[in-house]
């Protein structure tokens, strides 16, 4: 489903989705995929912190 979008996107937009409060499913489905591609929300969280 998310497979053409690059990591930044992807990041972005769970970062948005989060913020905006969207459906949780939703959620789950980035979280998910941005597991499945070896990514860590809490490092990128931190970066974008900073």
């Amino acid at each position: 489903m998310f497979s053409s979008m690059g990591n930044k996107v992807l990041i972005d937009t769970y970062f948005n989705a989060v913020k905006l409060k969207l459906d949780e499913d939703f959620i789950i489905l980035l979280q998910e995929e941005i597991s499945r591609r070896g990514l860590e929300i809490e490092k990128v969280e931190r970066m974008n912190q900073s």
